[in-house]
């Protein structure tokens, strides 16, 4: 086994932020990572860093995930089903599905980090969420170095959440995520956001799967830096989810306030425009700040580091907190 000493970690989280792990390894195996478990289990997992704010260096080993490859399970006239391993680029595998006309993730196309990420937040994007295509994950219990097996209904999928950010916290190293997808008579979902209009401004009618993941990447490009020109982690906060009534009540006094109903008695608030409202759009402080085009995102312009990042999240939860009496909760994993 190849331990390294002192390793930057900045290639190995979109932020970009410069920390050092005392101790690195990468494991290309669920084998390897069982034996490396039989050895030390007070470990750092890392896979595409992209939904994790780095705040200090890390003395834990770091164990970079980096098991690759994509297998069909099986399939028949309608779907098919397939298990992909949890170092694979997320974005790269959506791409893939959509070349081999497999649907029900084109929305989710461009969406940074690796698959074994997707289950942990229930990654999600313009209606679609990761958890309505995943039949199992597949993981190695830290404790025994055993293979484990989750049903969908074991991982507990709520709003960017799961077991694996609750009661299988830290207990579990996700190897393998499985799909069924369908090869026909697709699900399309093309009426959240601006696909619509994005489709229509190419006078597509009958839309593709590789129409809507292009109308999707052309939004979020249009929308999102790419991690590798400016340091970020996607979305910072959650879209909170409020109730009906508590919306009512801001709608009186901000009446341009949007909202997306979830049920009778609650509806989901945009927190990019509570951000944008409270004044926070594309301010700047040094090498940190808040994206021009997208208050959801916090960027790191070079050299920040991921204590000032935090402190301007928590800045920025205040005000909102102030404003409109809602607290917004953090996304990303702040280390």
């Amino acid at each position: 086994m190849n331990i390294q000493k002192n390793i930057s970690l900045k290639n190995y989280n979109t932020f970009g932020i410069d920390v050092i792990a005392k101790r690195f390894i990468s494991v290309t195996s669920v084998y390897e990572l069982q034996q490396l478990l039989k050895i030390e289990r007070d470990i750092f997992l890392i896979s595409g860093g992209s939904n994790m704010l780095l705040t200090k260096d890390i003395k834990k080993l770091v164990v970079h995930i980096d098991i690759e490859g994509i297998s069909i399970d099986r399939e028949n006239e309608n779907d098919v089903y397939l298990t992909v391993n949890a170092g694979e680029n997320w974005h790269n595998f959506v791409l893939w599905c959509v070349t081999n006309n497999y649907g029900g993730i084109e929305n989710l196309s461009l969406i940074p980090g690796n698959v074994g990420t997707c289950p942990i937040q229930n990654i999600g994007a313009y209606g679609v969420e990761v958890k309505d295509t995943i039949t199992k994950v597949e993981a190695v219990e830290i404790k025994t170095g055993k293979l484990v097996q989750f049903s969908n209904e074991d991982c507990n999928f709520g709003y960017r959440n799961s077991i694996f950010k609750n009661d299988a916290k830290n207990k579990f190293i996700i190897t393998a995520v499985s799909f069924k997808l369908t090869k026909k008579s697709h699900h399309l979902n093309t009426s959240y956001g601006v696909i619509e209009t994005e489709l229509a401004a190419k006078n597509i009618e009958t839309p593709s799967l590789k129409n809507i993941s292009d109308a999707v990447i052309s939004i979020r490009r249009s929308k999102l830096p790419d991690p590798k020109e400016i340091g970020n982690s996607g979305s910072f906060f959650k879209n909170p989810v409020i109730s009906v009534l508590k919306f009512n009540q801001l709608q009186e006094k901000f009446s341009t306030i949007p909202n997306y109903k979830i049920s009778e008695k609650e509806t989901k608030v945009p927190a990019g425009w509570l951000i944008e409202q409270a004044g926070f759009k594309g301010k700047r402080y040094g090498e940190y700040g808040v994206h021009s085009k997208q208050a959801l995102v916090l960027v790191n312009y070079g050299d920040a580091s991921g204590k000032e990042i935090h402190q301007l999240a928590q800045t920025i939860q205040e005000a909102i907190l102030n404003k409109f009496g809602i607290r917004l909760e953090i996304e990303v994993n702040v280390i």
